[in-house]
């Protein structure tokens, strides 16, 4: 059997290899410690001599199993997971960053990210650029500075739903010397692999399509071991020189293309402690099982919804790159041929009021501050997630004041599509 195995199968096998007489399903190791038999044992673990377990913060069996699962399914060579997608962000930035850095990153970006990089960060001694993600390469390259660590962007922003052009941002990162980081979350690797367009890190809220459920909260992050870090050793001193809080160890050194995820787990992961529990992570792995089904559904049923919404005389404008009348179109056929996403953002004519009537008069579609899961969800961005920004900056990160962000979920297309013609109609 060949190597190289398609996405649903990994999604179905990957992760958990039971041995003789072990569970054929992966079991939740809901322990915070481990035994070992004598104190060299457990002190070689510390040292990082010796790969195992010893403490559930750093790592636990089912959390790997599903990080495995998911570093498989984007084709990465390592992955660890976090207690929300939040951390993960925080995190994949965090391990190569530190006070007096900088990083640039796309405006259309989940309104906590871009809260998180342009407030929280900021606290910490790290700056931020944020950038037109559709504007021209040589001005976004205008945005780094000798102390830029790191570029991220979002593979379909959240809510505004750009289709990111990985390999222009790709090639200006390379250009610059750092890694580009791009958060996932919407295409999933069943439809968009940013690996294979040269992104460099990974990241997910594994809380939205991967879970699928809406049971619980997560984020992962995954490392192609693609970047050379050495070669920028200057920049990146965090892998590539001695980690005193470890004996001295340098990662890039010890780990090779592992030093990435090896360090946020050994030091970020050890002194923040935003851990995935092992009974998430379970959940999260029944999730993953049917994530390719539930790709084709979600997507199937967005583009029935969305056509609807654009033959509506009642609906001001449609944003799904499943049109083919859409600005990203081309984008989203060049990285996601298969399909992009169940999210669509519209909004009505009459503007912000009529939207938020609209929403209120829904009856299967629920008001949640969830998106990506099995049921269909709404959201009105400029009063909810979004709420915290200001007009400019809702404009900048590419949320317009009527957006209404619509999850369609997998159930009937036309039970959907009849719930929003009532509402409509009211």
């Amino acid at each position: 059997m060949s190597n190289k195995r398609n996405i649903e199968t990994i999604c179905i096998q990957s992760g958990w290899q039971p041995k003789k007489g072990e569970p054929r399903v992966l079991p939740i190791y809901q322990s915070t410690t481990f035994k070992y038999e004598t104190s060299e044992q457990m002190g070689r673990l510390f040292d990082l001599e010796d790969s195992g377990y010893f403490y559930t913060r750093l790592q636990n069996p089912t959390n790997d199993a599903v990080a495995a699962k998911i570093t498989e399914l984007e084709g990465g060579v390592a992955g660890m997971l976090t207690s929300s997608g939040q951390a993960a962000n925080f995190y994949a930035v965090f391990n190569i960053c530190e006070a007096g850095d900088h990083i640039v990153s796309a405006a259309h970006i989940y309104g906590g990210t871009f809260n998180l990089f342009g407030v929280t960060m900021k606290k910490l001694g790290i700056d931020v650029t944020f950038v037109d993600p559709d504007a021209p390469a040589e001005e976004i390259a205008k945005a780094f500075k000798p102390n830029t660590k790191a570029l991220f962007a979002e593979t379909i922003s959240n809510p505004s739903l750009v289709v990111l052009d990985i390999e222009k941002f790709a090639d200006i990162a390379h250009s610059h010397g750092v890694p580009l980081i791009v958060d996932n979350t919407f295409a999933t690797p069943v439809n968009c692999r940013p690996f294979e367009w040269g992104a460099d890190i990974v990241t997910h809220s594994t809380t939205k399509y991967m879970d699928g459920h809406a049971m619980s909260v997560g984020g992962c992050i995954v490392d192609s071991g693609n970047f050379d870090w050495n070669k920028y050793a200057d920049k990146f001193k965090g892998l590539t020189t001695p980690d005193d809080s470890y004996h001295g160890i340098v990662y890039t050194e010890k780990f090779g293309k592992l030093a990435y995820i090896t360090k946020a787990t050994a030091q970020l992961m050890r002194d923040l402690g935003s851990i995935q529990s092992p009974q998430n992570a379970f959940l999260l792995n029944i999730g993953l099982e049917t994530l390719a089904l539930r790709m084709k559904k979600h997507c199937e049923n967005a583009q029935k919804v969305a056509e609807y919404l654009a033959s509506n005389d009642k609906v001001a404008w449609v944003n799904y790159c499943g049109l083919k009348d859409n600005k990203y179109h081309e984008l989203a056929k060049k990285y996601m041929p298969d399909g992009s996403c169940g999210v669509i953002s519209f909004g009505l004519k009459g503007g912000r009021e009529e939207s938020i009537k609209f929403m209120d008069n829904l009856e299967l579609a629920a008001i949640v501050t969830h998106v990506a899961d099995a049921r269909t969800s709404v959201l009105h961005p400029a009063s909810h997630t979004h709420r915290q920004m200001t007009d400019e900056q809702l404009l900048e990160a590419g949320v317009q004041p009527d957006l209404i962000r619509f999850s369609v979920g997998i159930e009937n297309a036309d039970d959907i599509i009849a719930d929003i013609e009532q509402a409509l109609n009211k």
